[in-house]
Protein backbone atom coordinates (compact mmCIF):
# COMPACT_ATOMS: atom_id res chain seq x y z
CA UNK A 1 0.00 0.00 0.00
CA UNK A 2 1.49 3.33 -0.99
CA UNK A 3 1.91 6.32 1.21
CA UNK A 4 -1.24 8.06 -0.07
CA UNK A 5 -3.45 4.96 0.22
CA UNK A 6 -3.41 4.72 4.04
CA UNK A 7 -6.74 5.44 5.68
CA UNK A 8 -7.16 8.88 7.22
CA UNK A 9 -7.51 7.58 10.81
CA UNK A 10 -3.78 6.86 10.83
CA UNK A 11 -3.11 10.57 11.01
CA UNK A 12 -4.24 12.71 13.94
CA UNK A 13 -4.70 15.80 11.82
CA UNK A 14 -6.32 15.72 8.44
CA UNK A 15 -3.83 17.96 6.67
CA UNK A 16 -2.81 17.71 3.05
CA UNK A 17 -0.04 15.19 2.69
CA UNK A 18 3.28 16.15 1.07
CA UNK A 19 3.82 15.10 -2.49
CA UNK A 20 6.73 12.87 -1.57
CA UNK A 21 7.73 11.17 1.66
CA UNK A 22 11.25 12.51 1.15
CA UNK A 23 10.18 16.16 1.19
CA UNK A 24 11.77 16.44 4.62
CA UNK A 25 14.94 14.32 4.72
CA UNK A 26 15.36 12.11 7.72
CA UNK A 27 11.71 12.00 8.83
CA UNK A 28 8.12 11.72 7.63
CA UNK A 29 6.79 14.85 9.27
CA UNK A 30 4.14 17.07 7.79
CA UNK A 31 4.43 20.85 8.23
CA UNK A 32 3.49 22.15 11.73
CA UNK A 33 2.54 18.73 13.09
CA UNK A 34 3.97 16.28 15.56
CA UNK A 35 5.69 13.12 14.32
CA UNK A 36 3.38 10.67 12.70
CA UNK A 37 2.76 7.30 14.30
CA UNK A 38 2.49 5.65 10.93
CA UNK A 39 4.96 2.84 10.33
CA UNK A 40 7.35 2.96 7.44
CA UNK A 41 5.61 1.52 4.37
CA UNK A 42 8.75 -0.28 3.18
CA UNK A 43 10.26 -1.32 6.50
CA UNK A 44 7.23 -3.26 7.68
CA UNK A 45 5.63 -5.28 4.96
CA UNK A 46 2.27 -7.01 5.38
CA UNK A 47 2.32 -10.53 6.70
CA UNK A 48 1.29 -12.08 3.43
CA UNK A 49 4.38 -10.58 1.80
CA UNK A 50 6.81 -12.28 4.22
CA UNK A 51 7.97 -15.59 2.71
CA UNK A 52 7.51 -18.72 4.72
CA UNK A 53 10.99 -19.79 5.73
CA UNK A 54 9.84 -22.85 7.65
CA UNK A 55 10.09 -26.22 5.92
CA UNK A 56 6.86 -27.83 4.79
CA UNK A 57 7.62 -30.78 7.03
CA UNK A 58 9.02 -29.52 10.36
CA UNK A 59 10.04 -33.00 11.42
CA UNK A 60 12.61 -33.33 8.62
CA UNK A 61 15.83 -31.45 9.49
CA UNK A 62 17.47 -29.28 6.88
CA UNK A 63 20.71 -30.96 5.66
CA UNK A 64 23.79 -28.90 6.07
CA UNK A 65 27.34 -29.36 4.79
CA UNK A 66 29.88 -30.36 7.43
CA UNK A 67 32.21 -27.63 8.49
CA UNK A 68 35.80 -28.03 7.30
CA UNK A 69 38.67 -26.04 8.77
CA UNK A 70 40.53 -23.93 6.24
CA UNK A 71 43.66 -25.63 4.88
CA UNK A 72 46.97 -23.82 5.33
CA UNK A 73 48.05 -21.90 2.26
CA UNK A 74 51.15 -23.14 0.56
CA UNK A 75 53.44 -21.43 -1.93
CA UNK A 76 53.92 -23.37 -5.15
CA UNK A 77 55.90 -22.67 -8.30
CA UNK A 78 52.77 -22.81 -10.46
CA UNK A 79 50.13 -20.08 -10.60
CA UNK A 80 46.66 -20.80 -9.14
CA UNK A 81 45.29 -21.15 -12.66
CA UNK A 82 47.08 -24.16 -14.15
CA UNK A 83 46.16 -23.08 -17.64
CA UNK A 84 49.16 -21.18 -19.02
CA UNK A 85 48.41 -17.72 -20.41
CA UNK A 86 49.16 -16.84 -24.00
CA UNK A 87 52.10 -14.62 -23.00
CA UNK A 88 53.79 -17.54 -21.20
CA UNK A 89 53.37 -19.81 -24.22
CA UNK A 90 54.81 -17.12 -26.51
CA UNK A 91 57.63 -16.58 -24.03
CA UNK A 92 58.58 -20.25 -24.12
CA UNK A 93 58.44 -20.46 -27.92
CA UNK A 94 60.53 -17.34 -28.60
CA UNK A 95 63.01 -18.10 -25.83
CA UNK A 96 63.49 -21.66 -27.04
CA UNK A 97 64.29 -20.40 -30.54
CA UNK A 98 66.73 -17.81 -29.20
CA UNK A 99 68.35 -20.45 -27.01
CA UNK A 100 68.84 -22.87 -29.92
CA UNK A 101 70.24 -20.20 -32.25
CA UNK A 102 72.67 -18.92 -29.63
CA UNK A 103 73.78 -22.45 -28.76
CA UNK A 104 74.69 -23.00 -32.42
CA UNK A 105 76.46 -19.61 -32.52
CA UNK A 106 78.40 -20.50 -29.38
CA UNK A 107 79.60 -23.75 -30.95
CA UNK A 108 80.66 -21.91 -34.12
CA UNK A 109 82.55 -19.20 -32.23
CA UNK A 110 84.91 -21.69 -30.58
CA UNK A 111 86.66 -22.89 -33.79
CA UNK A 112 86.75 -19.31 -35.12
CA UNK A 113 88.48 -18.11 -31.96
CA UNK A 114 90.84 -21.07 -32.03
CA UNK A 115 91.77 -20.44 -35.67
CA UNK A 116 92.57 -16.80 -34.91
CA UNK A 117 94.82 -17.72 -32.00
CA UNK A 118 96.53 -20.39 -34.10
CA UNK A 119 97.23 -17.93 -36.93
CA UNK A 120 98.71 -15.41 -34.53
CA UNK A 121 101.06 -17.87 -32.82
CA UNK A 122 102.33 -19.89 -35.75
CA UNK A 123 106.11 -20.16 -35.73
CA UNK A 124 106.40 -20.12 -39.52
CA UNK A 125 103.44 -17.83 -40.12
CA UNK A 126 103.72 -14.97 -42.56
CA UNK A 127 103.01 -11.37 -41.74
CA UNK A 128 99.74 -11.70 -43.63
CA UNK A 129 98.57 -14.52 -41.36
CA UNK A 130 99.53 -12.58 -38.26
CA UNK A 131 97.76 -9.53 -39.65
CA UNK A 132 94.58 -11.51 -40.33
CA UNK A 133 94.61 -13.13 -36.88
CA UNK A 134 93.47 -9.93 -35.11
CA UNK A 135 90.08 -9.55 -36.90
CA UNK A 136 89.48 -13.31 -36.68
CA UNK A 137 90.06 -13.26 -32.91
CA UNK A 138 87.84 -10.18 -32.55
CA UNK A 139 85.06 -11.89 -34.50
CA UNK A 140 85.35 -15.05 -32.40
CA UNK A 141 85.25 -13.12 -29.10
CA UNK A 142 82.27 -11.06 -30.27
CA UNK A 143 80.27 -14.14 -31.29
CA UNK A 144 81.22 -15.92 -28.07
CA UNK A 145 80.13 -13.08 -25.78
CA UNK A 146 76.93 -12.35 -27.69
CA UNK A 147 75.91 -16.01 -27.82
CA UNK A 148 76.50 -16.47 -24.08
CA UNK A 149 74.46 -13.36 -23.30
CA UNK A 150 71.59 -14.49 -25.49
CA UNK A 151 71.70 -18.08 -24.23
CA UNK A 152 71.72 -17.18 -20.53
CA UNK A 153 69.20 -14.37 -20.98
CA UNK A 154 66.76 -16.59 -22.87
CA UNK A 155 67.03 -19.75 -20.78
CA UNK A 156 67.34 -18.14 -17.33
CA UNK A 157 64.94 -15.25 -18.00
CA UNK A 158 67.58 -12.60 -17.26
CA UNK A 159 66.11 -9.46 -18.77
CA UNK A 160 69.21 -7.28 -18.69
CA UNK A 161 71.27 -9.93 -20.52
CA UNK A 162 68.62 -10.08 -23.22
CA UNK A 163 68.82 -6.31 -23.44
CA UNK A 164 72.61 -6.50 -23.93
CA UNK A 165 72.11 -9.23 -26.53
CA UNK A 166 69.59 -7.14 -28.46
CA UNK A 167 71.87 -4.11 -28.32
CA UNK A 168 74.78 -6.11 -29.74
CA UNK A 169 72.54 -7.55 -32.46
CA UNK A 170 71.34 -4.07 -33.37
CA UNK A 171 74.94 -2.85 -33.68
CA UNK A 172 75.73 -5.88 -35.85
CA UNK A 173 72.75 -5.16 -38.11
CA UNK A 174 73.80 -1.54 -38.56
CA UNK A 175 77.42 -2.55 -39.25
CA UNK A 176 76.41 -5.18 -41.81
CA UNK A 177 74.08 -2.76 -43.55
CA UNK A 178 76.74 -0.04 -43.74
CA UNK A 179 79.37 -2.48 -45.00
CA UNK A 180 77.03 -3.84 -47.67
CA UNK A 181 76.22 -0.39 -48.98
CA UNK A 182 79.89 0.64 -48.83
CA UNK A 183 80.99 -2.52 -50.65
CA UNK A 184 78.60 -1.90 -53.53
CA UNK A 185 79.61 1.76 -53.77
CA UNK A 186 83.36 1.06 -53.74
CA UNK A 187 83.27 -1.85 -56.18
CA UNK A 188 81.06 -0.27 -58.84
CA UNK A 189 84.05 0.90 -60.91
CA UNK A 190 86.83 -0.95 -62.68
CA UNK A 191 87.12 -4.06 -64.81
CA UNK A 192 89.79 -6.02 -66.60
CA UNK A 193 90.78 -5.13 -70.17
CA UNK A 194 90.73 -7.88 -72.76
CA UNK A 195 93.98 -8.26 -74.73
CA UNK A 196 93.86 -9.23 -78.38
CA UNK A 197 94.92 -12.86 -78.89
CA UNK A 198 95.12 -13.55 -75.15
CA UNK A 199 92.91 -15.68 -72.94
CA UNK A 200 93.58 -13.55 -69.87
CA UNK A 201 92.83 -9.93 -69.03
CA UNK A 202 95.11 -7.17 -67.83
CA UNK A 203 94.28 -4.62 -65.17
CA UNK A 204 95.08 -0.96 -64.60
CA UNK A 205 94.98 0.67 -61.18
CA UNK A 206 93.49 3.95 -62.41
CA UNK A 207 90.26 2.24 -63.48
CA UNK A 208 89.16 1.54 -59.92
CA UNK A 209 87.78 3.71 -57.13
CA UNK A 210 90.02 6.23 -55.41
CA UNK A 211 89.48 4.66 -52.01
CA UNK A 212 90.85 1.29 -53.14
CA UNK A 213 93.74 2.97 -54.94
CA UNK A 214 94.79 4.81 -51.79
CA UNK A 215 94.68 1.59 -49.76
CA UNK A 216 97.11 -0.30 -52.01
CA UNK A 217 99.34 2.69 -52.75
CA UNK A 218 100.06 3.15 -49.07
CA UNK A 219 103.58 1.82 -48.50
CA UNK A 220 102.80 0.16 -45.16
CA UNK A 221 99.67 -1.54 -46.46
CA UNK A 222 101.38 -2.73 -49.62
CA UNK A 223 104.25 -4.31 -47.68
CA UNK A 224 101.74 -6.43 -45.81
CA UNK A 225 99.87 -7.33 -48.99
CA UNK A 226 103.11 -8.25 -50.76
CA UNK A 227 104.09 -10.43 -47.83
CA UNK A 228 100.75 -12.19 -48.15
CA UNK A 229 101.24 -12.75 -51.88
CA UNK A 230 104.77 -14.06 -51.50
CA UNK A 231 103.83 -16.27 -48.58
CA UNK A 232 100.86 -17.80 -50.37
CA UNK A 233 103.05 -18.50 -53.46
CA UNK A 234 100.50 -17.31 -55.98
CA UNK A 235 103.04 -17.59 -58.83
CA UNK A 236 104.21 -21.11 -58.04
CA UNK A 237 101.58 -22.58 -60.35
CA UNK A 238 103.02 -20.69 -63.32
CA UNK A 239 106.59 -21.61 -62.36
CA UNK A 240 105.81 -25.32 -62.28
CA UNK A 241 103.98 -25.36 -65.59
CA UNK A 242 105.98 -26.04 -68.71
CA UNK A 243 103.63 -24.68 -71.31
CA UNK A 244 104.29 -23.54 -74.82
CA UNK A 245 103.79 -19.92 -75.71
CA UNK A 246 100.55 -20.75 -77.48
CA UNK A 247 99.11 -22.58 -74.48
CA UNK A 248 100.22 -19.79 -72.17
CA UNK A 249 98.55 -17.12 -74.28
CA UNK A 250 95.27 -19.04 -74.20
CA UNK A 251 95.33 -19.76 -70.48
CA UNK A 252 92.84 -18.04 -68.18
CA UNK A 253 94.89 -16.32 -65.47
CA UNK A 254 93.55 -14.85 -62.29
CA UNK A 255 93.90 -11.07 -61.75
CA UNK A 256 96.83 -11.56 -59.35
CA UNK A 257 98.59 -14.01 -61.67
CA UNK A 258 98.12 -11.66 -64.60
CA UNK A 259 99.39 -8.61 -62.72
CA UNK A 260 102.06 -10.02 -60.39
CA UNK A 261 103.52 -13.10 -62.10
CA UNK A 262 104.21 -11.81 -65.62
CA UNK A 263 105.17 -8.50 -67.24
CA UNK A 264 102.52 -6.43 -69.04
CA UNK A 265 101.88 -7.32 -72.67
CA UNK A 266 102.79 -3.79 -73.74
CA UNK A 267 106.43 -4.42 -72.70
CA UNK A 268 106.95 -6.89 -75.57
CA UNK A 269 109.06 -9.40 -73.60
CA UNK A 270 109.93 -12.77 -75.11
CA UNK A 271 108.26 -15.74 -73.42
CA UNK A 272 110.50 -18.42 -71.93
CA UNK A 273 108.26 -19.83 -69.18
CA UNK A 274 105.40 -18.63 -67.03
CA UNK A 275 107.69 -16.54 -64.82
CA UNK A 276 110.74 -16.26 -67.04
CA UNK A 277 110.80 -13.56 -69.71
CA UNK A 278 113.58 -12.04 -71.81
CA UNK A 279 113.78 -8.31 -72.34
CA UNK A 280 114.03 -7.02 -75.91
CA UNK A 281 114.96 -3.72 -77.53
CA UNK A 282 111.29 -2.76 -77.63
CA UNK A 283 111.25 -2.60 -73.86
CA UNK A 284 113.18 0.67 -73.74
CA UNK A 285 110.62 2.40 -75.98
CA UNK A 286 107.66 1.39 -73.79
CA UNK A 287 106.13 4.09 -71.60
CA UNK A 288 104.86 1.61 -69.01
CA UNK A 289 106.97 1.90 -65.81
CA UNK A 290 106.22 -1.73 -64.96
CA UNK A 291 108.53 -2.83 -67.78
CA UNK A 292 111.54 -1.58 -65.84
CA UNK A 293 110.21 -2.89 -62.55
CA UNK A 294 109.92 -6.48 -63.80
CA UNK A 295 112.59 -8.98 -62.73
CA UNK A 296 112.73 -12.73 -63.24
CA UNK A 297 113.78 -13.12 -59.61
CA UNK A 298 111.51 -10.60 -57.88
CA UNK A 299 108.77 -10.89 -60.51
CA UNK A 300 106.32 -7.97 -60.59
CA UNK A 301 105.22 -7.68 -56.98
CA UNK A 302 106.06 -3.96 -56.97
CA UNK A 303 104.34 -3.23 -60.29
CA UNK A 304 101.23 -1.12 -60.67
CA UNK A 305 99.66 -4.02 -62.54
CA UNK A 306 100.10 -6.20 -59.46
CA UNK A 307 98.32 -3.62 -57.30
CA UNK A 308 95.56 -3.45 -59.90
CA UNK A 309 95.26 -7.24 -59.81
CA UNK A 310 94.92 -7.15 -56.02
CA UNK A 311 92.25 -4.45 -56.25
CA UNK A 312 90.37 -6.47 -58.89
CA UNK A 313 90.45 -9.50 -56.60
CA UNK A 314 89.24 -7.41 -53.65
CA UNK A 315 86.42 -6.03 -55.79
CA UNK A 316 85.31 -9.50 -56.84
CA UNK A 317 85.47 -10.86 -53.28
CA UNK A 318 83.70 -7.85 -51.81
CA UNK A 319 80.83 -8.19 -54.24
CA UNK A 320 80.40 -11.81 -53.27
CA UNK A 321 80.69 -10.89 -49.61
CA UNK A 322 78.09 -8.14 -50.03
CA UNK A 323 75.63 -10.63 -51.51
CA UNK A 324 76.26 -13.03 -48.63
CA UNK A 325 75.85 -10.12 -46.20
CA UNK A 326 72.40 -9.36 -47.63
CA UNK A 327 71.26 -12.93 -46.96
CA UNK A 328 72.91 -12.90 -43.53
CA UNK A 329 71.35 -9.51 -42.78
CA UNK A 330 67.86 -10.85 -43.44
CA UNK A 331 68.60 -13.78 -41.13
CA UNK A 332 69.95 -11.49 -38.41
CA UNK A 333 66.87 -9.25 -38.64
CA UNK A 334 64.63 -12.30 -38.16
CA UNK A 335 66.69 -13.39 -35.15
CA UNK A 336 66.56 -9.85 -33.78
CA UNK A 337 62.76 -9.81 -34.12
CA UNK A 338 62.50 -13.11 -32.25
CA UNK A 339 64.82 -11.68 -29.60
CA UNK A 340 62.58 -8.63 -29.22
CA UNK A 341 59.57 -10.92 -28.72
CA UNK A 342 61.52 -12.92 -26.15
CA UNK A 343 62.54 -9.73 -24.34
CA UNK A 344 58.96 -8.43 -24.26
CA UNK A 345 57.50 -11.77 -23.20
CA UNK A 346 60.24 -12.12 -20.61
CA UNK A 347 59.18 -8.87 -18.97
CA UNK A 348 55.52 -9.90 -19.10
CA UNK A 349 56.31 -13.30 -17.64
CA UNK A 350 58.33 -11.79 -14.81
CA UNK A 351 55.52 -9.35 -14.05
CA UNK A 352 52.94 -12.16 -14.17
CA UNK A 353 54.84 -14.50 -11.84
CA UNK A 354 55.78 -11.65 -9.54
CA UNK A 355 52.14 -10.51 -9.40
CA UNK A 356 50.51 -13.83 -8.47
CA UNK A 357 53.33 -14.82 -6.14
CA UNK A 358 53.01 -11.57 -4.28
CA UNK A 359 49.21 -11.87 -4.12
CA UNK A 360 48.91 -15.57 -3.26
CA UNK A 361 51.95 -16.08 -1.11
Amino acid sequence: MSFRQHPPHHFPLQLPLPKSPRTFPGSFRTPNTRPSTRRHPYKYAPAHHVPDRKPSNPTVPIPRKPHKPPSPRTISSDPPNHRLPVSTMAFRLSNNLIGILNAVTFLLSIPILGAGIWLGHRADGTECERYLSAPVIALGVFLLVVSIAGLVGACCRVTWLLWVYLLAMFVLIVALFCFTVFAFVVTNRGAGEAVSGRGYKEYRLGDYSNWLQKRVENHKNWNRIRSCLQGSKVCKNLQDKKESVTDFMRSDLSPIESGCCKPPTSCGFTYVSGTDWTKTTATNSSSDPDCNTWSNDALCYDCQSCKAGVVATVKRDWKRTAIVCIVFLVFIIIVYSIGCCAFRNNRRDNAYHGGWKGGYA
